[in-house]
C-alpha cells in the first residue's frame, strides 16, 4: 500500500515536471462580454467537464436578502426559455451527462460532466439558463418552501450546524460571513420578485463568471462554441465590491446554545486571514497537525489517550476575506464542557510554546503533497482546482506553485502563526449544552 501511494506521488510529480499538466498547457481567453474561459486538453478518455464559477455567495448578500445565492443554486435547474422546467437535467442525462452545484460564502459553482460528443449541447443548456432563466412566481414559491424545509431540517438534525450558526454570528461583528449560506428564515420568507430579478441580473452576468473546461476537447472548438453560445450574453455593470472589513476582535466571546443532546458539543474559532495571504499555507499545515488522522495532536491526546472527546476535528476554509479557523469537538460521556475546552486550548498552547516536531513537519508536508496530487488525478479535479485558484488565490497559475509553497513552510512558521492568531482576544467559544427537560 505504501509503495503504491509513493508511486502515485512520484508519477504525479513527474507529470507536473514534464509539462503534462502545467500552467503552460492551460489556455485562457476572454469574450467581449467579460466572461473568462480556461481550457485544459486531456485526451486520455472521451469525456470532458465544464465548471462555471460565479463570483457570488453569501458574502454578497445583506440583511433582508440573505440566502439568495443558495436559492439560485436551486432555481438554475427550474427552466429557462428554450429548456423548460426539469428539461435541463432531462436533456443532459439523455446526452450522457450529469451535473451538480454548490454554494459557499464566496462562490456559486455549477458542474457538468459529459461525453465529448455532447459538448455543444452543454454550451446550449448553460447559455439558455444564464441568459434566460425563468424566475416564475409559482416556481419561486415552490423552491422557497424547499429551502425553508432544508434550513429547518439542517438545524434540527445537525448539532454542528445548530452551534456553528450561533458561533459565527457572534465571532463576526460586521462582515457578512456572520450569516449562514442558507440565509435567515425571515429573509427567505420575504424575498420579493424584484429582489430575485436584480440579484440574478447582477451576479449571473457573464462578466461575473469564470468557466473551466477540461478533458477531451480542442481549444479552437471551445472558442468557436463559446463565441456562438456565450458571446451573445449581455454583460452587466460590475457588482459593487464588498466594502465591509471585519474589525479586529477585542476580547474573548462566549455563546451557549441549548438543544436535546446527550453530551456537550464545543466549538472554538479564531480569526485567520484569507486564502491569498502568505500565512495561509502554514495555517493549513497547522490544521492538519492538529486533527488529521489518529496520530494528530487533538485526536491522539483527547480522543485516544485522555478519552475526553468522541469526535474532534479542525477546519480552515479557503476564503476571499479573512475567515475563521474552526475546532469542533463532542464530549465523551460524563465529560464537562469546561474540561474539554481546557484540554483543547492546552494542546494549542503547547504548539505556541514549543512548536511542532521535525517528524510532524515532514509528515504534514507529505500529506499536503498527496492531497494536492490526488486532487488533480482526474479531469474533474483539475477543473475544480483551476477555478478555485483563479477565484480564491487570484490566478489559476498559483495552483502550480502550491506544492513548493507548502514545502517552504518551516517549524518556526507554524509556531509563529499559532502564536499570532490563536490568542484569547481573537477567540470565540460556543457550547451546545443539553437542555433541561421540564418536569
Amino acid at each position: 500500500m505504501k509503495r503504491s501511494i509513493l508511486l502515485l506521488l512520484l508519477m504525479s510529480m513527474g507529470s507536473l515536471a514534464s509539462g503534462q499538466f502545467s500552467a503552460e498547457v492551460v489556455k485562457s481567453f476572454a469574450l467581449d462580454n467579460g466572461m473568462k474561459i480556461l481550457v485544459y486538453e486531456d485526451h486520455s478518455i472521451p469525456n470532458a467537464n465544464m465548471y462555471l464559477f460565479y463570483r457570488v455567495g453569501s458574502r454578497n448578500e445583506y440583511p433582508g436578502i440573505t440566502g439568495l445565492s443558495h436559492f439560485f443554486e436551486h432555481m438554475m435547474f427550474n427552466g429557462a426559455k428554450k429548456y423548460g422546467p426539469k428539461e435541463f437535467d432531462r436533456v443532459m442525462e439523455a446526452s450522457g451527462g450529469s451535473n451538480n452545484a454548490y454554494t459557499t460564502n464566496d462562490v456559486t459553482v455549477y458542474t457538468d460532466w459529459f461525453p465529448t460528443k455532447s459538448l455543444e449541447v452543454i454550451f446550449d443548456l448553460e447559455a439558455d439558463r444564464i441568459g434566460n432563466l425563468a424566475i416564475d412566481p409559482g416556481m419561486v414559491e415552490s423552491e422557497r418552501g424547499v429551502v425553508l424545509s432544508e434550513r429547518s431540517t439542517g438545524l434540527e438534525n445537525s448539532n454542528f450546524e445548530r452551534l456553528s450558526t450561533q458561533v459565527h454570528a457572534a465571532a463576526f461583528f460586521a462582515h457578512p460571513y456572520k450569516w449562514p449560506v442558507i440565509g435567515y428564515e425571515s429573509d427567505i420568507k420575504s424575498w420579493t420578485q424584484a429582489d430575485l430579478e436584480w440579484y440574478f441580473k447582477t451576479y449571473y452576468a457573464p462578466n461575473n463568471c469564470v468557466v473551466v473546461i477540461a478533458g477531451d476537447v480542442q481549444l479552437e472548438t471551445v472558442k468557436a462554441l463559446a463565441q456562438k453560445y456565450f458571446s451573445p450574453l449581455a454583460a452587466q455593470p460590475a457588482p459593487a465590491p464588498l466594502r465591509t472589513v471585519e474589525p479586529p476582535q477585542e476580547g474573548l466571546k462566549r455563546v451557549t446554545v441549548l438543544k436535546d443532546v446527550s453530551t456537550p458539543n464545543l466549538e472554538i474559532v479564531h480569526h485567520v486571514p484569507q486564502a491569498s495571504h502568505p500565512d495561509y499555507y502554514a495555517l493549513d499545515m497547522l490544521n492538519a497537525i492538529l486533527s488529521s488522522g489518529p496520530s494528530s495532536r487533538l485526536q491522539k491526546s483527547l480522543v485516544f489517550e485522555q478519552e475526553l472527546a468522541t469526535e474532534i476535528w479542525t477546519y480552515m476554509p479557503a476564503s476571499m476575506d479573512p475567515d475563521l479557523f474552526v475546532t469542533f469537538a463532542v464530549a465523551a460521556d460524563g465529560v464537562d464542557a469546561g474540561k474539554l475546552e481546557s484540554a483543547i486550548l492546552n494542546e494549542i498552547d503547547r504548539i505556541v510554546r514549543e512548536g511542532v516536531t521535525d517528524a510532524e513537519l515532514r509528515k504534514v508536508k507529505n500529506q499536503k503533497s498527496m492531497e494536492f496530487y490526488r486532487s488533480i488525478e482526474t479531469i474533474n479535479g483539475k477543473a475544480n482546482s483551476l477555478g478555485t485558484f483563479e477565484l480564491f488565490f487570484g490566478d489559476y497559475k498559483r495552483m502550480f506553485e502550491a506544492p513548493a509553497l507548502y514545502e517552504k513552510v518551516t517549524r518556526e512558521d507554524i509556531q509563529r502563526v499559532a502564536a499570532t492568531y490563536f490568542i484569547e482576544k481573537n477567540r470565540t467559544i460556543g457550547y451546545l449544552m443539553p437542555e433541561e427537560k421540564k418536569p
